[in-house]
């Protein structure tokens, strides 16, 4: 059976091979209509794209810019890492991974950095961003010119993104509620959770999910007001100093993001054996060691470095016009106790 090409995409639509590669490569600068054609033709023929060939008829690598936060986070520097590695391994691929920082705090700034983006240089971009109006607009803008836009880390549903690669967050924040409430007595207290941002969906969403379980589920446990220490070490650590000095029944503590060197220091520095019961996330030399020595009682986990690979095969797939193997991109939620660190975190 004769594999139907472009040839015949075009010939049954009517149009040029070029306007059969911009709809294809949904390149922008086609009318509605024509892209309805086109897909309307390339569907009746059941034609599927080969990307191997594609690669090989390209004069150039597809270029992938990673926007990742600055500063230093530990699991946002992990990420940076894993970019910096895949960006070798995808090069046999003919693609070319560019990592650039930027506050992801200052809305202005990350959408700045999103409008400069030059849709000749770049074919796709990966970022992690605050869900915000100015951030969604930037984003939209990015799509309408025609680069593939998949959000990392925390997603910006309400915008024209392409993908979303991530762990569900508020799953992750029912994991934390249902912890806490399972290793507390059946005996009231309450419970403080310290966030980055509730501008960062993932945040919003993870402080969500473990409300939603623990007022469900454990009404004998008070959730105090959202605190935001802006995944800052020294914000976080005077944060949960004020909770430990000034909320004599705090039985529970969830940091919701980062800041956890300064959670850590902070619960060594004031907290009594055992008390409160914290739950923080993601896994560090830093945050292993204190899950080891009781200070921390669980970590709630994703993977950096499948989390960098999946997005760069996502943007890969976008460009190509090629399916997703959504098993292999679902980002899956690792819970540790000290009994089940992974070698080389245990001591």
């Amino acid at each position: 059976m004769t594999k139907t090409t472009i040839h015949d995409v075009a010939a049954r639509a009517g149009v040029s091979l070029a306007t059969v590669d911009r709809v294809l490569n949904r390149r922008p600068g086609v009318r509605p209509q024509t892209i309805a054609k086109v897909e309307a033709a390339a569907q009746e023929l059941n034609y599927r794209p080969d990307p191997y060939a594609a690669n090989l008829a390209k004069k150039r690598s597809d270029r992938f810019l990673f926007l990742l936060p600055e500063g230093r986070n530990p699991f946002m520097q992990q990420l940076a890492r894993e970019a910096l590695a895949t960006a070798e391994r995808v090069l046999m691929d003919r693609v070319t991974l560019s990592v650039r920082h930027v506050d992801t705090f200052d809305k202005a700034a990350l959408a700045s950095a999103l409008s400069q983006i030059d849709p000749g240089e770049y074919e796709g971009v990966a970022v992690v961003a605050q869900d915000a109006p100015v951030i969604r607009r930037a984003i939209d803008t990015l799509r309408e010119r025609g680069v593939h836009v998949v959000t990392l880390i925390s997603d910006v549903a309400a915008a024209g993104r392409d993908h979303f690669v991530g762990v569900d967050n508020v799953a992750a924040g029912r994991v934390a509620g249902r912890l806490i409430g399972r290793f507390l007595p059946q005996a009231p207290g309450k419970i403080a959770l310290i966030c980055g941002t509730l501008a960062l969906s993932d945040h919003a969403q993870r402080v969500e999910g473990c409300r939603a379980v623990l007022e469900a589920d454990y009404p004998h446990l008070e959730v105090l007001p959202v605190r935001e220490g802006r995944d800052d070490d020294i914000l976080t650590r005077e944060t949960a100093t004020d909770l430990l000095k000034n909320e004599p029944e705090l039985v529970g503590l969830y940091n919701v993001g980062s800041g956890t060197r300064g959670l850590i220091a902070s619960l060594e520095a004031n907290a009594a054996p055992g008390k409160p019961v914290t739950i923080a996330h993601e896994l560090t030399p830093h945050s292993a060691q204190a899950l080891e020595a009781g200070t921390l009682d669980a970590l709630i986990c994703q993977d950096p470095g499948h989390e960098i690979r999946s997005a760069a095969r996502v943007l890969k797939a976008l460009v190509d016009n090629a399916p997703l193997v959504k098993g292999q991109e679902r980002i899956r939620i690792e819970i540790y106790i000290r009994e089940n660190l992974p070698f080389g975190f245990s001591g």
